[in-house]
């Protein structure tokens, strides 16, 4: 990478006169309040990328792994050398297209639907959706709703990091879903990060949104001031850089859906109250189960009267900061196991100094596997609940040897 100019220009500085070494401080000056990332922007390629898999030159292979088309080797971060801003941003481009992806595989391999949200949405207001079973609503029996964490993630997914870096079985909620319909689940995917649209502002609303008519003329004089200031250091190291320039743009939030919670709570109002299984079961992954806590606190004598069982899967909620009644978390301890990152084998329990749901271990240390780790062992509680329902019998997941009594911590 070429040495920028500014700094040539301090060394030639530095070698003249008194004139010339309180020019050098200037720009040392200068230099403290400039973001190098900035500076150094005058090198980054154009940030386009593809809007497909084959434009990438990638593809998902039997083993549900991402690989190089022409290579077969897994997926690269640092493709250009030096460059990690260009490399997030080629990496955050991908994502967009894996989460595509994702959608298409729930339509196709899981045969589910994709419905909007809000229901009743106009042609013009911004838009959600979630997925679902053709029999989510009409199966008399059981229903599975996932819900995942918070980020990036959108419906279907666990993890963005696993499935480009893993495969599709550990990163997307595929594995669950396939299961529940083999076992006679209905199924409902949310879609809790899908909170708003994007819309590129308009050269009035960037104008609009910085302009302070309303503040006293002294402080719109002193700040127009402090703008013009900054503006002409702007303009001198200008010709020092060649930054990118991002769009600017402005969120406009979808109606009733424009936090994981509300949605949570919608997505229960509008289809998982009114689906006609007896037996609802949740799994809920980080940010996941936050959302489900405060659904719980919202509606919980719908949710104690419809829920059979909860599965957490290292699950971020706290009953103190939540303010989550004492009924809830009694019945939190009765119907709910929290799957946690843990050193521990796995269904081992894990001990909490919360007082709600027991905890056990994962049997992986990593937070975005406890899902996938805990596949197998979610599915069997959610058998052993089923069969407890009308019995005196607790599901216990944990292993025997390492039970503790929950009741009494």
């Amino acid at each position: 990478m070429a040495v920028p100019q500014v700094w040539v220009r301090m060394a030639q500085l530095q070698q003249g006169g008194p004139d010339e070494k309180e020019k050098t401080t200037a720009l040392k000056d200068l230099l403290s309040r400039i973001d190098l990332d900035e500076l150094m922007k005058k090198d980054e390629p154009p940030l386009e990328f593809p809007d497909t898999l084959e434009g990438f030159e990638y593809i998902f292979n039997e083993k549900g792994q991402l690989r190089h088309a022409k290579t077969g080797e897994p997926f690269v971060f640092n493709y250009r050398e030096d460059l990690h801003r260009w490399n997030q941003k080629r990496y955050e481009a991908l994502g967009e297209i894996i989460t595509k992806y994702v959608y298409g595989l729930l339509e196709k391999e899981c045969h589910l639907k994709k419905v909007t949200l809000p229901v009743d949405a106009t042609e013009s207001e911004p838009k959600s959706f979630i997925f679902m079973s053709e029999d989510a609503l009409t199966n008399p029996d059981k229903l599975l709703v996932l819900i995942h964490g918070n980020g990036v993630v959108r419906a279907g997914q666990w993890a963005r990091r696993l499935i480009i870096n893993e495969d599709l079985d550990s990163g997307t909620q595929i594995p669950y879903i396939k299961r529940a319909i083999e076992e006679g689940y209905g199924v409902i995917v949310l879609n809790p990060n899908e909170n708003y649209i994007e819309v590129e502002k308009t050269k009035a609303q960037v104008h609009l949104s910085s302009d302070s008519s309303d503040e006293p003329a002294e402080k719109r004089e002193r700040k127009d001031k402090i703008q013009k200031e900054t503006k002409k250091r702007r303009d001198f190291y200008e010709k020092y850089r060649n930054p990118q320039k991002e769009k600017e743009t402005m969120q406009m939030y979808i109606r009733d859906n424009g936090s994981p919670e509300e949605h949570a709570i919608y997505v229960w109002d509008h289809f998982i109250s009114q689906s006609a299984a007896e037996n609802v079961f949740f799994v809920a992954h980080s940010y996941g189960g936050l959302a489900f806590v405060e659904l719980m606190i919202q509606r919980e004598a719908e949710v104690k009267n419809k829920v059979t069982a909860v599965a957490l899967t290292d699950s971020v909620h706290n009953v103190w900061h939540q303010e989550a009644g004492k009924t809830i978390r009694e019945w939190m301890r009765e119907n709910c196991f929290n799957w946690v990152s843990s050193s521990e084998p796995l269904d081992t329990a894990v001990e909490s100094m919360l007082p709600d749901c027991p905890r056990v271990s994962a049997g992986t240390e990593r937070h975005e596997l406890t899902s996938w780790k805990s596949f197998p062992s979610v599915f069997r509680f959610f058998s052993e609940a089923l069969e407890a329902k009308n019995s005196s019998v607790k599901p216990t997941p944990m292993r025997r040897s390492n039970r503790i009594k929950y009741e009494e911590l």
